[in-house]
């Protein structure tokens, strides 16, 4: 459930909700520790701007999730909002969107949840915070990448969890950026995982995992299984998530042509895409769409220098083929019209320095829709050439940012699994109608490493730097060392954007300093 919260209603202490003035809630009676709701996964906030953002929590059952929010840490000026309801129909989540919040503040949160049965019974609260976007031009910083959880590689406390989620927060980011593949629905995780060095890895295990995900719950269950990561959960409560879905979400590879493999006894994709897109909007704190319930794709403002487009390249793609089609035409959909026209009108009215665009998968990879036969297309490119399928989208909007006059846009991606630097140069390209620009892959956070792969040529790109572990040493562990993330720093005084390329380990393995154009 969502409810969004009013600047008066934040502002205001509420006159029959059992505020006090030095401790914000009064305590109600509370039972002993069993009894009482819990927070059952942490928490999280997400899709924050100048002045607003969504807080989430799960509950253990029926419940009232209640916030308090404050601009001070010891929550002295707290102020309470009206609860909510997480009922089962959602997994006993609830997400709040707080609006009208000051610009540039550290906003700190607590949660708790009361039983609905019996509402003098509340459970512990557990802390967030976030900072709201800046309205003057300070220094920004944010860090993104993808791919959790993947090719049986789970949650190791021998090997210290998901650990790059604590290299990353270290950095303190103003957000995150998850480019996809934020669960694997169709992979098991397994209790043991035998090491090529004899050693073994092993597993924290959960039953849904056991198998690939089909029920509801089981979808449901990926995203908990997450969670349960100390490092995740530590960095859920204290940098803001902006979210996007890839494939793995539903299935390897998932386009409505899907043929499932014979582990799934439920044959309709539509179906298993349908329970896996409500799993993915309960469990994160993201803007849910009015206009068009369930829709991922959406800006997000963060403050003069970065605006943020949020890409889906899996709700309206034609099917996964060959993509060798000479025009272009619901077989060559892969964003869509609607969502290409929206992207445009977007980048049009945008103001910000920085035009980031969120793709779930890289332009000019090669992503075969059959990676043994290397057969099929499951991103854009197909191979060298001229434009040909999906990237007729991408040469339309191309086209579109050098004559529309779009300045300092940059591309970041994930899902291959390997960091890269890509050089656009439209000299050395077979389309040409564009201005240069970069693309920076990152990934994978916790899942096995692949690549690198092949390169189109269509659009020019020049690999200025790649990381991975190369021929004959593909899915690698986590343990290994290949997994990445990207940090983005902008400097407020000069609109100057550092990308660099990071390990989990957190060694700066490659950076660039880009000057903003201006005009």
């Amino acid at each position: 459930m969502t409810l969004r919260i009013s600047r008066r209603r934040f502002l205001t202490t509420a006159a029959a909700g059992g505020i006090t003035a030095a401790s914000g809630i009064a305590m109600p009676h509370l039972s002993r520790a069993a009894d009482r709701p819990m927070v059952s996964h942490g928490v999280q906030s997400g899709d924050v701007n100048v002045d607003s953002g969504v807080v989430w929590a799960r509950a253990d059952r029926p419940a009232q999730l209640m916030v308090e929010v404050a601009t001070t840490e010891s929550f002295k000026d707290a102020r309470a909002l009206p609860p909510i309801n997480a009922m089962p129909e959602n997994d006993f989540t609830a997400k709040m969107l707080i609006e009208d919040l000051p610009s540039d503040q550290t906003i700190f949160y607590r949660a708790r949840f009361r039983d609905l049965s019996h509402i003098n019974i509340v459970g512990e609260p557990v802390v967030g915070r976030f900072r709201t976007a800046p309205a003057s031009r300070r220094d920004v910083s944010f860090v993104w990448g993808g791919d959790v959880a993947g090719q049986g590689w789970g949650i190791n406390p021998d090997d210290g969890g998901m650990f790059t989620f604590a290299a990353m927060r270290k950095h303190n980011p103003d957000f995150l950026i998850h480019s996809g593949d934020t669960i694997y629905a169709d992979g098991i995780i397994p209790s043991e995982v035998k090491l090529p060095n004899g050693k073994t890895w092993k597993n924290i295990t959960i039953p849904e995992k056991a198998k690939v995900a089909e029920t509801l719950d089981e979808y449901r269950a990926a995203h908990k299984y997450n969670f349960l990561d100390d490092n995740v959960r530590a960095f859920n409560a204290e940098v803001p998530i902006f979210v996007q879905w890839d494939d793995h979400e539903i299935c390897n590879n998932w386009s409505l042509s899907k043929q499932l493999p014979a582990d799934y006894k439920e044959r309709d994709i539509t179906l298993l895409a349908a329970r896996g897109a409500k799993a993915f909007h309960e469990m994160y704190p993201m803007r849910e769409s009015i206009v068009e319930p369930g829709r991922v794709y959406r800006t997000i403002n963060y403050g003069p220098h970065v605006d943020v487009f949020m890409l889906d390249e899996r709700s309206y793609r034609g099917p996964n083929g060959e993509n060798q089609q000479t025009s272009y035409g619901p077989d060559a959909y892969f964003i869509g019209p609607d969502q290409l026209a929206w992207l445009k009108r977007e980048l049009l009215k945008s103001k910000a320095t920085w035009k980031v665009i969120a793709s779930d998968m890289p332009l000019s990879i090669i992503v075969y829709d059959d990676a043994t036969a290397k057969k099929g297309s499951e991103a854009f490119a197909q191979g060298d050439g001229p434009v040909r399928g999906r990237e007729f989208e991408i040469a339309d909007l191309l086209r579109f940012i050098k004559t529309a006059g779009i300045r300092n846009t940059v591309w970041l991606t994930a899902d291959v699994h390997y960091t890269a630097a890509h050089y656009y140069n439209p000299d050395k390209a077979q389309f040409q109608d564009f201005e240069p620009f970069w693309e920076f892959v990152s990934g994978p956070f916790h899942a096995g490493s692949f690549g690198p792969g092949g390169m189109d040529n269509t659009f020019g790109p020049e690999v200025r730097f790649v990381k991975g572990p190369g021929p004959g040493h593909q899915n690698l562990p986590p343990s290994e060392g290949m997994q990445f993330f990207g940090h983005v720093k902008i400097e407020g005084a000069t609109g100057q954007m550092t990308v660099t390329l990071r390990d989990r380990a957190d060694t700066a393995l490659w950076a660039i300093t880009l000057d903003p154009k201006m005009g």
